[in-house]
């Protein structure tokens, strides 16, 4: 049934999603696909429902997103398709226990590096691509971690995998040590 639920989902998305290949997407821009390959977004949970006139689909349990431009893991996913035939999806909230992460090109041209954000509840808004991150969010990209010091805090990654912080946090900086460094002096 959950199979059937997600295929029923997938024909809704297609039918009002624009036609979006590769060639035109972020996520070619970085690399990431082939030109001329569709988009693909797969959404595993434990349940499914779908409110067609409403335009709505919530998952629950386990929810695990796949796509392209990033990867999205919470407890509860909701799924919210524009009205006008053709718009495509408008906006996904993520809530509970969430993890997003997102590639974030390397301007040298060399393999990206990815953003890991937690928080409690993630809104992806596709009119400009971005994530936000509410509910004591922290993200970490390599060693490096931005954690909110107050509830409040708000953290936005955009498609590009830039951060911008709006509200208290705390930034931990990490290096490794260089050998020359852990050589005791005589």
């Amino acid at each position: 049934m959950k199979r059937l639920l997600l295929g029923l989902f997938s024909f809704l998305l297609a039918a009002h999603l624009p036609a979006q290949t590769a060639s035109t997407s972020p996520a070619a821009k970085a690399g990431k696909v082939a030109p001329g390959t569709p988009l693909t977004t797969q959404i595993y949970a434990d349940e499914a429902s779908f409110d067609t006139e409403k335009r709505i689909g919530i998952f629950t349990g386990h929810v695990r997103v796949f796509d392209p431009r990033f990867n999205i893991q919470s407890d509860k996913l909701t799924v919210f398709i524009h009205k006008e035939e053709s718009e495509g999806l408008e906006k996904a909230i993520a809530e509970g226990n969430v993890g997003v992460v997102r590639d974030k090109p390397d301007p040298k041209g060399g393999p990206p590096s990815k953003a890991v954000g937690l928080s409690e509840k993630a809104i992806y808004t596709s009119s400009d691509g971005n994530v936000e991150l509410t509910g004591s969010p922290r993200v970490q990209e390599g060693l490096d971690t931005h954690i909110a010091t107050s509830p409040q805090t708000v953290m936005v990654l955009d498609q590009a995998g830039h951060l911008t912080t709006h509200g208290p946090s705390r930034t931990e900086i990490k290096q490794e040590a260089s050998p020359a460094a852990k050589k005791p002096t005589p």
